[in-house]
Parts: structure tokens; C-alpha cells; sequence
């Protein structure tokens, strides 16, 4: 186990190199000066020369990347051409945001979304299958920002059982410590900034979740389907084990691998996708946080952000590798 991980951890050098020279190249794509791109027609000479000096790129490009690998290795990311604030300084609260709404949305869809297929599987051709399979098709084919307007004008506008956008109550703000506020208000011992935490959540969480649960759904049950066919659950079935533990700890230990791989590559798509339902929200995620950057032209803060939400991504299909030796020890030896 320890020599497949080393294996894994040591493949993971290569691509974080080539996603450094992708997201090195984003500036080096604009057409003309970017210095001047970044300031505006209408900027003067001096400041696109000073501009130009200070990001480096009068030096030879070989000499950019390395001074661009040695910057992010000491943590430097870069200033904001906006803010002038080092983005290492400003990114984490809009990071954190995002994390902690993926992290509510992809534990929706899973536990919806794999138990709905595990039954689909179990009744299979039944009324249920049917439903679930249909909806989970719904759930696919739905625009995010269609669920999301649907959403607010059911539940916040007609029912006022939710709050419309946002991410605390403004009148009651939370006391943050870690930026990730349900953490922080158990951590106060807030239980009613928890609550409104967690109100504010509800919406783009289920809004965020709705695709990868009917991915999720489906992959689940095809993947049952396969093994509650195989010869040893036939046999587990003819010696009189329970239906229920001959489907969840037979038959779903053994279907899990695909199911693991569309959750892992799932996470880090919501991670990095989620710009749709942050702006109809009012979520200051890091989706928004690109988005405006991009709107004013804060290709440091674009460039810097990309690389940390692709560096996530790496780490979540690293760790769901991981997982895959967990589960099948067949794996470590291959």
C-alpha cells in the first residue's frame, strides 16, 4: 500500500508542472502588451512600462516561468492589478466559501443519489426504478440557473422559508475564525448563527447538487445491476443472508469503484464549475471572485485562481486513487 501511494503522490509531480505552464501561458495568450490590457486603452506609457517591469514580462520567457515557479514555491501568487493586495492575502475567504458549499452539495447528491440507485437496482423494473431513472434524467438535462430562479421565487419569495442570496445573516454576522462559517459558529458555540448558516446553504446547495446526484444515481445503478448478478451474491442469496446485507455490504462494496470515480471527478468539477449558482445566489465563492476578476481585467488574481482550483482537482482524484487501494486490494499489486 505505502510503495502504490508513493507511486501516485510521485505522478502527481508531472501534471501540477504541465498545469503551471497552462496557466503560466493564460497571460502570454492575450494578444498585444498584456500590461496594456490589464490597464486599459487609455493608461499612460509610463504606467504600462512600470506595469510591464513589475510582472516581468521585458525578461526573456524562459526567465518568466522560473521566476513564476520560484514565486509560487515561496507562496507568492501575485498582486491584484485591482486591490493591490497580494492574492495569497485575499483569496482564502472566497476559496472557503466555495469549498464549503461543495461540500454540502456533494454530500446531498451523495446520499441521494447513490441510495436512489442502490433501490432503483434492488427493485429493478419497478415503479421506483422508473421514477428515479426518469428524474435523475430531469436532474441532468436541468440548467442550473433555471433550478436556482425556481428555487428562490418557490421557497423565498411565496413560502419565505429561505433566505433569497447571501451567505450569513448580515444583521447577525458570523464571528469567522476559519472563513468556513458552519465550522466557525460551532466553534463559537452559535447555534442560531449555525441555523441561519445553514438556511443560507439550503438553495444553492441543492441547486449545485442536482446534476452530480442524477450522475450519481445512475452510475450506482448500473454498476449494481452488474454485480447483484454476479455468481457469489447469488450464492450469498441461496444461503438465506438478509436482502439488505446482501445489497449493502455485498453487492456495494464491490460496485463502488465507478461510483467513487464520478464522485471524485464530480467534487472538482462543482469545486471549479460552481460560478452559475454563486452569481444567482449571491455566493462570494471563488467563482465570483474569477468572474470579476475577469471583468476588470485582474488576469494575477484569474491566473493565480485557476491554478489553486486545478490543484484541488489533482488532489481530489489523487486521494479517490487512494481510495480505489482501499477498497480493492487487487489494485496496490497491479
Amino acid at each position: 500500500m505505502f510503495a502504490y501511494s508513493v507511486r501516485r503522490v510521485l505522478l502527481v509531480v508531472p501534471v501540477l508542472i504541465g498545469m503551471t505552464i497552462v496557466v503560466f501561458s493564460i497571460i502570454h495568450a492575450i494578444p498585444g502588451n498584456p500590461a496594456q490590457i490589464m490597464l486599459g486603452q487609455r493608461a499612460t506609457k509610463e504606467a504600462v512600462a512600470e506595469l510591464t517591469i513589475k510582472l516581468g514580462l521585458d525578461q526573456p520567457i524562459y526567465i518568466q516561468y522560473f521566476e513564476y515557479i520560484k514565486g509560487l514555491l515561496s507562496g507568492d501568487l501575485g498582486e491584484s492589478i485591482r486591490t493591490k493586495t497580494p492574492v495569497s492575502d485575499e483569496i482564502w475567504p472566497f476559496l472557503a466559501a466555495t469549498i464549503e458549499l461543495t461540500i454540502v452539495a456533494i454530500i446531498i447528491a451523495i446520499v441521494i443519489g447513490v441510495n436512489a440507485g442502490i433501490i432503483s437496482a434492488w427493485f429493478q423494473n419497478s415503479w421506483f426504478d422508473y421514477g428515479a431513472m426518469v428524474i435523475a434524467l430531469i436532474g441532468v438535462s436541468m440548467p442550473i440557473f433555471w433550478l436556482g430562479l425556481m428555487e428562490q421565487w418557490a421557497f423565498s419569495i411565496n413560502l419565505g422559508w429561505l433566505p433569497t442570496t447571501g451567505r450569513e445573516n448580515v444583521r447577525n454576522p458570523v464571528d469567522s475564525i476559519t472563513d468556513l462559517y458552519l465550522l466557525d459558529t460551532l466553534i463559537n458555540g452559535r447555534m442560531d448563527q449555525f441555523k441561519e448558516v445553514l438556511q443560507h446553504l439550503i438553495l444553492p446547495s441543492i441547486a449545485l447538487a442536482t446534476i452530480p446526484m442524477a450522475i450519481i444515481a445512475r452510475i450506482t445503478r448500473s454498476s449494481m445491476l452488474e454485480v447483484m448478478r454476479s455468481d457469489y451474491i447469488r450464492t450469498a442469496r441461496a444461503k438465506g443472508v438478509k436482502m439488505f446485507w446482501v445489497v449493502y455490504k455485498h453487492s456495494l462494496k464491490n460496485a463502488v469503484i465507478p461510483v467513487l470515480t464520478v464522485i471524485g471527478l464530480q467534487t472538482g468539477l462543482l469545486l471549479g464549475g460552481a460560478i452559475l449558482t454563486e452569481t444567482i445566489f449571491g455566493w462570494p465563492g471563488i467563482g465570483r471572485y474569477i468572474y470579476d476578476a475577469i471583468n476588470y481585467r485582474d488576469y494575477p488574481v484569474v491566473q493565480s485562481s485557476i491554478l489553486i482550483v486545478a490543484t484541488f482537482f489533482v488532489f481530489i482524484n489523487l486521494i479517490i486513487d487512494l481510495l480505489y487501494a482501499v477498497i480493492d486490494p487487487r489494485i496496490k499489486y497491479n
